[in-house]
């Protein structure tokens, strides 16, 4: 039997209903970078997602994460607290882009980047959905431009 009329019988359970994730429900179990917290909510492995996945990310205060980038990922970043800043190089030096809440961040694949959080007290948390279907992390010992995303 399924949750709707409308969907087969043979649907895996998985793909056939609508997931709630509850905020205390999300798991720490996904790739990290230094300097962060990343926790997870829609993924391949909390609900069977395919092609999207979505968690948040905690930088304490007066904090920086390490240098990263997403591989063939698209990431859309919401910024719900605090005032992260996005760094990154674009060819002639590093530019830093300040945020606040209710401002959005795109990041292209394969770009390097790293998320700081300036203020000595308050935390930054943000809500990021990729493109793939597990979060992907590649920590670089550097932010350098990217000259041509790769093919």
């Amino acid at each position: 039997m399924s949750f709707h009329p409308d969907l087969a019988a043979t649907a895996a359970p998985s793909r056939a209903h609508i997931h709630h994730v509850r905020a205390g429900e999300l798991v720490g179990d996904t790739a990290q970078t230094s300097g962060m917290t990343r926790l997870e909510a829609v993924s391949g492995k909390t609900v069977g997602s395919e092609r999207i996945w979505t968690g948040e990310t905690h930088v304490a205060p007066a904090t920086n994460s390490g240098n990263h980038h997403h591989g063939e990922a698209e990431t859309s970043i919401y910024v719900v607290s605090g005032h992260p800043e996005f760094v990154f190089h674009d060819g002639h030096g590093e530019v830093r882009i300040s945020t606040g809440p209710g401002d959005y961040i795109f990041v292209p694949p394969y770009v390097p980047h790293r998320e700081e959080n300036p203020d000595p007290a308050e935390p930054a948390v943000v809500v990021i959905s990729r493109s793939t279907q597990e979060g992907i992390v590649v920590n670089v010992p550097e932010l350098t431009p990217l000259q041509e995303p790769p093919a």
